[in-house]
């Protein structure tokens, strides 16, 4: 699966020129505001080390792999994508991203056994998996690589990659950045699908995927 969507990945980088959206508005949401530890993995999509310390990621590779990430989860049925998202700030964005793209959301606590125990009534066999934050989805991680699902995730400078089909290096912590990359997702897959046109934005905003403080 992986070595499938990293060469599609491949393509989709020759043939990006520009970016989904203005520079500074990637930048204005924060998604390239990484941690203060960097995992051996999310080191090809860091672009700088701070003097702090502070690990800043690639708004190219992010932007690419946004749409890369799109084009594939659009070749699914809708209702059988399941998106994931445990954090607070990651439900609201999770759950606005599911009314455009029709798939299931799964927010705050994940019960055991969702997606591996059909004697639940919260069963869900889904044909991929959508995930916030690998660490602290890791009870969905963890299900859908067990039952084979390919699984796409949001994943900051501090994550692990085991079990992860294909990584969206982003912060996938701030409470903007989450609005703007599931924004963005949901506005790529529509056009993928064809349900919107290529230069066509969403009915709303980004900021209607925020969690209101």
């Amino acid at each position: 699966m992986v070595s499938a969507i990293e060469s599609s990945g491949d393509k989709g980088k020759e043939q990006s020129t520009e970016l989904l959206i203005p520079l500074d508005r990637y930048l204005a949401a924060g998604v390239h505001i990484g941690t203060h530890i960097c995992t051996a993995f999310m080191k090809p999509f860091v672009y700088r080390v701070r003097s702090d310390g502070l690990y800043i990621l690639d708004v190219k590779r992010i932007d690419e792999r946004i749409r890369i990430a799109a084009k594939f989860l659009a070749s699914f049925e809708p209702s059988k994508i399941a998106a994931v998202s445990a954090r607070l700030y990651g439900q609201k964005p999770v759950r606005k991203f599911c009314e455009y793209v029709k798939c299931k959301a799964f927010i705050g606590r994940f019960l055991p056994g969702t997606f591996t125990n059909p004697s639940l009534k919260v069963y869900f066999e889904p044909d991929a998996v959508l995930i916030t934050d690998p660490r602290a989805d890791s009870q969905a991680l963890r299900e859908a690589s067990e039952i084979g699902i390919p699984i796409v995730a949001l994943a900051d400078t501090d994550n692990k990659a085991e079990y992860i089909d294909l990584v969206i290096p982003v912060n996938n912590k701030g409470r903007k950045s989450l609005a703007l990359t599931y924004w963005l997702l949901a506005r790529q897959i529509l056009r993928e699908r064809g349900e919107l046109a290529k230069d066509a934005d969403l009915p709303e905003p980004p900021h209607e995927f925020e969690v209101k403080l």
